[in-house]
């Protein structure tokens, strides 16, 4: 017994002084102990190898608080949103000059900026959402065969009603809760301008210009008297202000269950202007269809308790990956989400 208390004290201190105090439970002195236990005459065995199992759990407990004393690092808060003083920082610790914002990520910031100035804000969407707000409350009821349109992801797991939940196939799913959100405004006799870019999923076959992870923005407009007009005039800016340049633009009769009218939205090409027969943009027909659009349905409106006997509106979706493909003359919508570098790095 002498001999395990003369170990104990010895591996507690050793413990206490190293850094990687568990190494001490592999010990050639706790080994040669519990070596011992088989020499001693039988009657003694049970006591002398009870005492090793108590300095056993000492020594546990001990190298507990060592461990704790070690991961326990007595920093100062940091305020992440602070500005950084670059030159207090020790040189591992400096922000990386390798990394840059992702190309879909930049122009979502553009495309932002744009609306903005035009006073719209900025919404976020979800990536798992419920079927009301994807179908019902965009007047698509149980059973409309548009639905099927959408190839839409599902979750095994349901809702209260029983319906299982969804992976946005687009950020409409957002507009009853912007327009609910923003209601009061109409009451103001202010309008109701947001817009959602975020990233939605869709079951598709994937190619070069088809992906089932991509991202796309929705713009809804509400207030008295809204027409037609104004949803032309403002697509209208917001493509020439994001491409630099004038644009001619023409409206196609189309149907979507959440707008009436509904329309197909097409803009001259950016690129060759419809002069280049041989345009891999346009494939020289000199027009690109881009988005759908129109007025705001007024089973939508009454979705989200407006009377649309008042209030009139528009919305509109479009792919910001095939805006920003035409922007900078990318062949293949799979780039974005593929992590090649020599792609990311030319922006």
């Amino acid at each position: 017994m002498d001999k395990i208390d003369t170990i104990r004290t010895k591996l507690l201190a050793e413990i206490d002084s190293t850094d990687s105090p568990r190494s001490i439970l592999r010990s050639k002195e706790l080994r040669e102990l519990y070596a011992e236990i088989p020499k001693l005459p039988v009657e003694q065995r049970s006591d002398f190898g009870g005492a090793i199992n108590v300095m056993k759990q000492q020594l546990e407990q001990a190298i507990d608080r060592r461990e704790a004393e070690l991961s326990a690092v007595d920093l100062a808060p940091i305020d992440v949103t602070a500005p950084m003083d670059v030159n207090a920082l020790v040189p591992e610790l400096l922000p990386s000059s390798q990394g840059t914002i992702h190309p879909l990520m930049s122009e979502i910031d553009k495309i932002s900026d744009i609306f903005y100035r035009m006073g719209y804000v900025t919404e976020e969407s979800r990536e798992i959402d419920d079927q009301f707000h994807m179908f019902e409350s965009l007047n698509f009821p149980k059973g409309h065969p548009a639905r099927d349109d959408y190839d839409t992801f599902m979750t095994e797991e349901t809702d209260a009603d029983g319906d299982r939940l969804i992976a946005p196939a687009h950020t409409s799913t957002m507009q009853n809760r912007v327009l609910k959100k923003y209601r009061s405004r109409l009451e103001k006799g202010e309008s109701i301008a947001a817009i959602v870019p975020d990233r939605v999923f869709r079951n598709e076959d994937l190619d070069a210009r088809h992906e089932h992870t991509f991202y796309q923005v929705e713009g809804v407009y509400v207030a008295k008297g809204v027409t037609v007009g104004n949803l032309i005039a403002t697509l209208q800016e917001f493509l020439q202000e994001y491409y630099g340049k004038k644009l001619d633009v023409r409206v196609n009769p189309f149907y979507f269950p959440f707008t009436e009218p509904s329309f197909e939205f097409a803009l001259s090409c950016p690129f060759c202007e419809g002069k280049d027969d041989s345009c891999k943009v346009c494939s020289g027909e000199g027009w690109i269809e881009l988005l759908g659009c129109g007025m705001i349905h007024p089973n939508v409106l009454k979705a989200a308790d407006i009377d649309p006997e008042i209030y009139t509106g528009f919305a509109f979706g479009c792919g910001i990956d095939r805006l920003v493909m035409m922007k900078y003359g990318i062949e293949d919508v799979r780039h974005f989400e593929s992590g090649k570098l020599d792609f990311l790095r030319q922006f």
